[in-house]
């Protein structure tokens, strides 16, 4: 994007003669330029509305159902309670017409011909995983992205990002969501952006109209500050809540306090930091209040679309990509000035409020410590397309470029961050499991955010019930999803190793039941063999 003065965006900001204001003005030039977000959204707002219109025509996919699933008895297994970590071993567990029927000891479970019998062979039986900040369903093939799911474990998801589109598939049952899929477990309408919510008029309208839609909550990801406030009290008072990222202006502390429900990857960027610094009011006064793109170009024809589209991977890419030399600069005080007693002050305000957090670990790391060598070494990356792998190593190679002093700021944020996280949960504060992606990643999937939960200071039995217990409690749906009881839903899993003596226990799969449908491990991985060959 130019930097030309006549250019009504740079107009907007450069009022103001402060050095603060200065530095500001360039912390939002060295991030459109970046991004590209000017040119982009300029070029599009005059292109031909049909031609776009056509290009994003959506296709009508196929209805699918579950089908119904036989009964089914599974024999001596340890079932294990998240809610209380107890063990009960050589039980039996009965599943009829996609439910649990009955658990008791195999010894006295009756003969009945019409159920199908496994033999569990000592194995631990545990509710089946929720994965609880997922994008799938922006996947380019969801029904990949659904197997891959699947054979990690994940029965349930909370998909993070909507449209009236995908709210009215769901309502029309053409989402693919079978019994080779997770269930799903909420969707949001649009993400909130200066696009539909640029004003806090803006935002209760779009709120309204999401609600309408059928939205089961609110996806927050930038928007100013008031309207921040705002959109918080226009969710609650729909009866939705509000997830997602805290934007630049808004501090943490104050999400929290004002009732914002679900906090997503620690807020993103610096917010988390500076305000556990013990110089928070120092930093904060450092840094901008304003979005990092100036206003107008929300109202361009199509900026949405075109952010959506063209914009958004870079906009949430790798740190290198969205953090400038006035931002590492602040990082850097921050770190130097991290409060234990403010993490645990905070974590304290977490309970009281009942404000959930999904880290999003693996994620995080990606962005803040992609130089590891897991990032090139993951299997994974041999299985994605040329194009893919291309693009991910090009991108290793950028941040493994970046100047020493900067990777250093980068690696500390992200030990910083398994600092909190792990002060959180010693003090806990409601955590829930997530990996903000869409089915597999390279150095991203649900055994590597166990594992890090676990190098947080989480214990197994903590993370289970980050993945199981706890999203059933912040679902309200502790009747049917988050132990294995009768009347639950029969999504469950048999793990061959004991899942609260390891982390790795978390990973030992060895059958995935989802809606009374039971799957081998092989059985999955075959699945997602043939899927991987059918896009070849």
């Amino acid at each position: 994007m130019s930097e030309n003065t006549d250019d009504p965006g740079t107009e907007q900001v450069e009022r103001g003669p402060s050095e603060v204001k200065s530095a500001r003005r360039s912390s939002r030039r060295a991030f459109l330029k970046r991004a590209g977000l000017g040119t982009a959204l300029v070029g599009l707002g005059v292109a031909a509305d049909e031609t776009i219109r056509s290009a994003t025509a959506p296709v009508v996919p196929p209805r699918t159902t579950v089908t119904a699933a036989d009964g089914v008895r599974i024999d001596n297994v340890t079932v294990i309670d998240p809610t209380d970590g107890s063990r009960r071993a050589r039980q039996s567990i009965v599943v009829r017409n996609g439910r649990i029927a009955d658990v008791m000891p195999t010894a006295s479970a009756p003969v009945e011909s019409s159920l199908r019998v496994i033999d569990g062979a000592g194995r631990f039986a545990v509710p089946g995983y929720n994965d609880m900040h997922t994008h799938v369903l922006q996947s380019p093939s969801t029904e990949l992205g659904f197997a891959l799911m699947l054979a990690q474990g994940i029965t349930g998801i909370r998909q993070m990002e909507g449209s009236e589109e995908l709210l009215t598939n769901r309502a029309e049952n053409r989402l693919g969501l079978n019994e080779t899929a997770p269930r799903l477990l909420q969707l949001p309408g649009a993400l909130l952006l200066p696009f539909n919510a640029n004003s806090v008029d803006d935002a209760r309208t779009e709120i309204a109209r999401q609600w309408d839609q059928g939205a089961d909550f609110i996806k927050m990801v930038l928007t100013d500050q008031d309207v921040f406030f705002a959109a918080i009290d226009a969710a609650h008072e729909k009866g939705l809540r509000i997830a997602g990222h805290l934007p630049p202006p808004v501090h943490i502390d104050a999400a929290a306090e004002k009732g914002f429900d679900s906090i997503e990857h620690l807020g993103t960027g610096s917010s988390v930091f500076l305000t556990l610094s013990t110089k928070a009011d120092e930093l904060w006064a450092q840094t901008p209040s304003t979005l990092p793109f100036p206003t107008w170009a929300a109202s361009i024809p199509f900026a949405g679309w075109a952010f959506d589209t063209f914009l958004k991977k870079n906009f949430l890419g790798p740190a290198t990509s969205t953090t400038n030399a006035a931002q590492l600069g602040l990082l850097k005080q921050a770190f130097a000035t991290y409060s234990e007693d403010r993490a645990t002050g905070l974590a304290g305000s977490f309970v009281e409020k009942r404000i959930w957090n999904i880290p999003t670990m693996a994620n995080i790391r990606s962005k803040y410590v992609l130089d590891d060598p897991e990032f090139r070494d993951d299997p994974w990356l041999k299985q994605l397309p040329a194009k893919e792998q291309e693009e991910h190593l090009a991108a290793v190679e950028s941040f493994r470029s970046t100047p020493p002093a900067d990777l250093d700021i980068f690696h500390e944020y992200y030990e910083r961050t398994l600092q909190t996280v792990g002060i959180w949960a010693k003090e806990g504060a409601p955590i829930m499991t997530g990996t903000d992606g869409n089915g597999r990643g390279v150095g991203n999937s649900f055994a590597i955010e166990f594992r890090e939960l676990g190098r947080a200071g989480l214990t197994p039995l903590q993370v289970l019930r980050a993945t199981t217990s706890q999203p059933a409690t912040y679902l309200g749906r502790t009747d049917r999803m988050g132990r294995i009881a009768a009347g639950m839903d029969a999504d469950l899993l048999l793990l061959d190793a004991d899942p609260l003596a390891s982390i790795e226990g978390l990973s030992s799969i060895s059958l995935v039941m989802r809606d009374g449908h039971d799957h081998t491990s092989a059985d999955l991985e075959a699945r997602i063999e043939r899927l991987m060959t059918a896009q070849d």
